[in-house]
């Protein structure tokens, strides 16, 4: 008598760059447990494919244009069976591992993972556990354990960055010079810096605020 296989593992690869999603596809494809049940080049397209095909795991990009990985895990909200997310990315910035493991996702990985690590991946968060590896599960921990920065405070991040002094954060903000200086105060205590300048740098390598969207 033959032995009956286990449904293979159907996943759905969104990518805005055609060489990822090609990659992806025909690495995986070769795995006979796993199927690639359609690649997405937007998050758009991603959720209208969801929309008419079954699909266990979703292998996501986290900055694409338009609708970001983080939009998309929140728009998967509510949804009835919802892909389980895994999030491949060029960057592992403390922020986006957090933002994203906020959203929804199971896992992260960076693009440069090997092929076993990204199949164990998605076997593992298929299963139902979080798979994170050591170095990203350290930075979301150092993340976790620090103050949350206010949605204004980000944007005055965004200001400190691109060089405006206290008295023009305010005229931008329509706040005095001095309730922006109290809010540069705080956004330094939060971040355990010395200074504006370095708040700025660091919020920068954190992937707190971007310039690349």
């Amino acid at each position: 008598m033959d032995s009956i296989m286990p449904p293979k593992i159907r996943i759905l690869i969104v990518d805005d760059h055609p060489v990822i999603r090609s990659g992806l596809t025909s690495m995986l494809g070769t795995k006979p447990d796993l199927e690639i049940a359609a690649a997405a080049s937007s998050g758009a397209e991603a959720l209208s494919i969801l929309e008419r095909e079954q699909v266990d795991i979703l292998l996501l990009d986290l900055r694409m244009p338009g609708m970001s990985g983080i939009d998309v895990l929140r728009a998967l909200h509510g949804r009835p069976s919802s892909p389980r997310t895994i999030i491949l990315s060029t960057y592992e910035m403390d922020e986006d591992i957090y933002r994203a493991v906020q959203a929804g996702a199971r896992g992260y990985l960076i693009k440069s993972t090997s092929q076993d690590e990204i199949v164990d991946a998605i076997k593992t968060v298929h299963s139902g556990t979080l798979y994170l590896p050591r170095h990203i599960a350290q930075r979301l921990t150092e993340r976790i354990g620090r103050q949350e920065l206010t949605p204004r405070e980000i944007e005055i991040l965004e200001m400190l960055a691109k060089g405006l002094t206290n008295k023009e954060i305010g005229k931008v903000f329509g706040i005095s010079e001095n309730t922006a200086r109290n809010h540069v105060n705080s956004i330094i205590q939060k971040l355990e810096v010395s200074d504006r300048t370095e708040a700025a740098t660091t919020a920068l390598l954190r992937g707190i605020i971007q310039f690349d969207r």
